[in-house]
């Protein structure tokens, strides 16, 4: 994975804006994009009538009827945007040295929208890895605690 680069969460959003799943392609989320891109063709078939169809393909500018493949579409960019921007944020995490400090030098990345590197430098905020070291879930790095099984996380790895 340390291979894999940053991701830009504004290019899967507007990948995304573009055709349904292509965000996730951009990703290399393959499943998922095929999912949002079914899930907006079943919205069509099963909610859009074939007269709104043919009415907005004639020139007609009601996009009522449409609603449902929209609310699909709309889903599916909000959906590459954040798996985007916790994929980044997760990098950034893996890439902080032991003291909080980002191998990128100091400051860190300029005009990101989010800073994991300024929470993991935050005295009390725990500085393990991006799982927890008792039932190995995802962790939030704001937390010094695993949300799923409640076990404290300390700066220095202990239990406290």
């Amino acid at each position: 994975m340390k291979s894999q680069r940053e991701k830009r969460p504004w290019l899967a959003a507007l990948l995304g804006t573009l055709a349904t799943g292509l965000g996730h392609f951009y990703l290399r989320r393959w499943r998922r994009g095929l999912g949002w891109f079914a899930a907006a063709v079943a919205a069509s078939v099963l909610f859009v009538p074939p007269e709104a169809t043919q009415a907005l393909l004639s020139g007609e500018a009601d996009l009522t009827p449409l609603v449902p493949v929209l609310a699909v579409g709309v889903a599916s960019v909000a959906d590459a945007y954040v798996l985007a921007r916790n994929q980044k944020r997760r990098a950034r995490t893996a890439n902080l040295g032991p003291a909080g400090e980002s191998s990128e030098g100091v400051g860190g990345s300029v005009g990101g929208d989010d800073a994991p590197s300024a929470a993991a430098a935050v005295p009390g905020a725990p500085t393990t890895d991006e799982t927890c070291p008792h039932c190995g879930k995802e962790l939030d790095p704001e937390l010094d605690f695993c949300p799923w099984c409640t076990t404290r996380l300390s700066e220095g790895g202990e239990d406290g």
